[in-house]
């Protein structure tokens, strides 16, 4: 019996979410011959991204293209993903455990009365029986665990950076359908502004490098050698929590357990201890380089590679040489 599939796009300033692609690779990694993926995109202005996604390898495209979707809103959103769900009588939803991700999953499972896994980071699939193995961190990363549906629908939110984006298909073209939907004119709130407060123009739960710094860059300014390295390697910049609340840097940029989950392939620990809310946030991550005045701090115990000394010496001689490197 093929099954259904329904990717949800994200996109972001006119740009499709590189978790859209790797749900989507979640999605392909979960099913089986005959299973169809399509996938939905809301929003506002949307033929662009439309036109984008369908060189990817799917069935098809629904997509709701309406101003009163131009900025996420859960209560529009869930709205109309809730009525084309009821179209489409998905068998899974598969979305990126991002910020709108872990808003609206839990939503839509009521709304299909299926089960649901967040912040799942692998997938594993029995050929002979079809069954499907989901990989996810429990006990803020100290474990893993897996898991499996027993039945139909499910709704899965897959961790950024866990997957690798599904490519796009040269020639391929996915049919799109706009869906005759539209957003509800009755709301209890509305968006009147969206004010970002980032590190810079690399997403820091996408980014495939980021320099973190902790309570050791002392000052808002500790952060400004920590910023010209993570411009030059096309990284983000991410702060534990100690150097939020000190008042170094916003909240936004916070990594662990109480702030955002990453999992790059480079991360660079400068001046953070490594208390294990931190840890949390980024013990994920594919390379850990630790730099600390302090020799046994517990950020060496994950750190792939330590250099004990002062960040301030340390960040702009890597700054330099990583400059020669790459000209």
């Amino acid at each position: 019996m093929s099954r259904t599939f329904l990717i949800i796009a994200e996109h972001r300033d006119g740009k499709l979410r590189q978790v859209t692609a790797e749900a989507l690779q979640a999605a392909l990694l979960a099913s089986g011959d005959g299973d169809r993926i399509s996938a939905v995109l809301l929003g506002s202005g949307t033929e662009p991204l439309a036109e984008e996604l369908s060189s990817f390898p799917l069935s098809e495209i629904h997509v709701v293209d309406d101003p009163g979707l131009s900025a996420y809103n859960p209560e529009a959103y869930t709205a109309v993903l809730g009525e084309l769900i009821e179209a489409v009588r998905p068998d899974a939803v598969f979305m990126g455990h991002t910020a709108m991700g872990r808003d609206i999953a839990p939503a839509l499972a009521a709304k299909l009365q299926a089960g649901q896994l967040s912040d799942v980071i692998a997938i594993e699939r029995n050929d002979g029986d079809g069954t499907v193995l989901f990989t996810r961190p429990i006990y803020a990363g100290k474990a893993l665990e897996k898991k499996t549906f027993v039945q139909f629908p499910w709704v899965v939110t897959v961790r950024p950076n866990n997957f690798p984006a599904a490519p796009s298909l040269e020639g391929h073209r996915a049919p799109v359908v706009k869906a005759g939907i539209a957003a509800p004119s009755q709301l209890r709130t509305i968006v009147k502004d969206v004010v970002r407060k980032t590190s810079g123009k690399v997403d820091l739960t996408e980014a495939k490098v980021i320099v973190s710094g902790g309570r050791g860059v002392k000052n808002a300014d500790g952060f400004k050698p920590l910023e010209e390295l993570a411009a030059l390697l096309v990284g983000a910049v991410g702060a534990s929590r100690g150097a939020c609340d000190a008042g170094y840097c916003d909240y936004a940029l916070q990594i662990g357990q109480t702030g955002k989950v990453v999992t790059p392939e480079l991360y660079i620990a400068c001046g953070i201890s490594g208390a294990i809310q931190h840890l949390a946030g980024m013990s994920g991550s594919r390379v850990i380089v630790a730099i600390n005045k302090d020799p046994e701090a517990p950020i060496f115990k994950v750190a792939d590679y330590g250099i004990v000394g002062d960040l301030f010496e340390v960040v702009p001689l890597l700054t330099q040489e990583f400059r020669k490197v790459l000209g």
